[in-house]
C-alpha cells in the first residue's frame, strides 16, 4: 500500500514537472530558441564617435589573444580604446601599451583608478574611471566590453548600425563562451541556455516587457543613456552588474536588445569543473537577492523540472508504473529538446542534451555553494576582492 501511494505521488509530481515543461516551451518567451542575432546591417549616414571602454584587473594571460581585436576594429567613425588597469599585479597595463605599440589600429590609452571606496565593486569603480577619460572625447556611444573578449573586425560597425537602424540605447550580444574541455562543452551551453531562460532575449528587446538584461562582455551604450540612467554610479554595488544595467536603462525609458554573438568570442579558458564552479558560484546567490527563500524555491524548481523527470523513468521502470515512466520520459524529451538549439549553436554533439539533468544538478549545487560562501564571508569574492550585500553597503550622502 505504501509503496503504491509512493509511486502515485511521484508520477503526480511527474505530471506538474511535464506541465512546468510545456508551459517553458510555449509561454516563456520561445527562450530556448537561438535566432535572436544583430538584424541585418543599415549603415547610418554619418557614422558617430565610440569610445571603447575596457576594465582590466591581472588579465595579462588573455590580453593578447583580445585586445589586439578591438585596435584592430573597422570602423568608419571616430573611435578610441580606454583600457583601466584596476590594480593588476601581472602587467597588465604595460602588456596593453605593448600591445598598442606592435599592432597599431585604434589608439589606445590606459588609466589606473586607484582601488574602489567602499560601496563600489572593482569592476564598476574601473568602468566608471574608463567613462571619465572618454568624455573628454565627448562620445555618442561607449562600448563596455571585458578584458577576455575578442572582436571580429566589424563587430563595432555591426553594434553601431543595430543601435542606430533600432533606436536602441543599449545593444548587447552574449559572447560566444569556449568549449573545448570536457567541462566547458557539459557546462557552458547550459549557463548560457539557463540564463536565456531566466532573461528571455524577445522579451528584452520589447520595449513594453519589464524583462531586462544584457552581457557585461560586449554592451554598447548611448552616452546620453548613461547619463540619464547613471551608469555606473546608480549601480556601483551591483556584482550582476550587466543585468543591473539593463535594469537601470530600462527603469528610464531606454530600449534595451539583447541577443546571442556570431562574431565576438570570449577567449578566457575553463578547463576544469573547478574553473566553472567559481564563475558561477561567486554570483548565483547575489542573483537570488541574498533571500533564503529566493534560495530555497530556486532549489525546489530546478528539483522538480529538471531532476524529478529521469528519477520519475528510473523509478518507475524498476517499480514496474509505465505511466510513471511514459510521463517522466516526456518531460525528458521536451526538456532536452529545449536545449538542441543551445547544443547546435556551440556546435557541440546533441547527446548531450539528454545530460541536461546532471548538468542542472551541478548549478543546483554551485548556487547552494555560493549561499553557503555568502553566510562564510566569501560570498561574490573575485580576483582577491570580496563584495557586500547591498543592504550593508551605505548609500552616498
Amino acid at each position: 500500500m505504501g509503496q503504491t501511494a509512493g509511486v502515485s505521488a511521484l508520477l503526480w509530481i511527474t505530471v506538474v514537472s511535464l506541465a512546468a515543461w510545456c508551459w517553458l516551451l510555449l509561454c516563456q518567451g520561445f527562450f530556448w530558441r537561438t535566432d535572436v542575432r544583430l538584424p541585418p546591417r543599415r549603415d547610418p549616414v554619418a557614422w558617430p564617435s565610440v569610445c571603447v571602454v575596457v576594465p582590466a584587473r591581472d588579465e595579462a594571460a588573455v590580453l593578447p589573444a583580445s585586445l589586439p581585436s578591438l585596435l584592430a576594429q573597422d570602423y568608419p567613425g571616430p573611435a578610441e580604446v580606454f583600457l583601466v588597469d584596476d590594480g593588476s599585479t601581472d602587467g597588465t597595463g604595460d602588456l596593453a601599451r605593448e600591445l598598442s605599440r606592435r599592432h597599431g589600429g585604434l589608439p589606445l590609452t590606459v588609466g589606473s583608478p586607484g582601488e574602489p571606496p567602499a560601496g563600489w565593486t572593482g569592476k564598476l569603480w574601473a568602468v566608471r574611471h574608463g567613462i571619465g577619460l572618454a568624455r573628454a572625447r565627448d562620445p555618442e556611444f561607449l562600448l563596455l566590453t571585458d578584458a577576455d573578449i575578442a572582436h571580429a573586425p566589424d563587430s563595432l560597425r555591426a553594434l553601431v548600425a543595430a543601435a542606430h537602424a533600432g533606436g536602441f540605447d543599449v545593444v548587447s550580444q552574449m559572447a560566444r563562451l569556449r568549449v573545448e574541455s570536457a567541462w566547458e562543452r557539459l557546462v557552458v551551453p547550459a549557463f548560457v541556455y539557463f540564463f536565456a531562460q531566466l532573461y528571455p532575449f524577445r522579451r528584452i528587446g520589447r520595449k513594453d516587457s519589464r524583462t531586462a538584461a544584457a552581457a557585461g562582455g560586449c554592451v554598447l551604450l548611448r552616452a546620453e543613456m548613461a547619463d540619464k540612467a547613471r551608469i555606473p554610479d546608480g549601480i556601483r554595488h551591483a556584482v550582476i552588474d550587466d543585468v543591473a544595467l539593463a535594469r537601470a536603462v530600462k527603469g528610464t525609458g531606454g530600449h534595451v536588445w539583447l541577443g546571442l554573438a556570431d562574431r565576438v568570442d570570449s577567449v578566457r579558458p575553463y578547463p576544469r569543473l573547478h574553473d566553472l564552479w567559481r564563475m558561477v558560484s561567486r554570483s548565483a546567490y547575489a542573483q537570488l537577492l541574498h533571500n533564503p527563500l529566493l534560495l530555497l524555491g530556486t532549489v525546489a524548481g530546478l528539483a522538480l523540472v529538471y531532476l524529478v523527470p529521469p528519477v520519475a523513468v528510473a523509478v518507475g521502470a524498476a517499480g514496474g508504473a509505465a505511466a510513471t515512466v511514459v510521463v517522466g520520459a516526456a518531460a525528458w524529451a521536451v526538456m532536452a529538446g529545449t536545449y538542441v538549439p543551445m547544443l547546435r549553436y556551440y556546435r557541440q554533439p546533441l547527446w548531450l542534451a539528454p545530460l541536461l539533468p546532471f548538468t542542472a544538478s551541478l548549478y543546483l549545487l554551485m548556487t547552494v555553494d555560493s549561499a553557503v560562501q555568502h553566510y562564510r564571508g566569501r560570498g561574490a569574492a573575485w580576483k582577491g576582492r570580496t563584495y557586500a550585500r547591498p543592504d550593508a553597503v551605505p548609500d552616498e550622502g
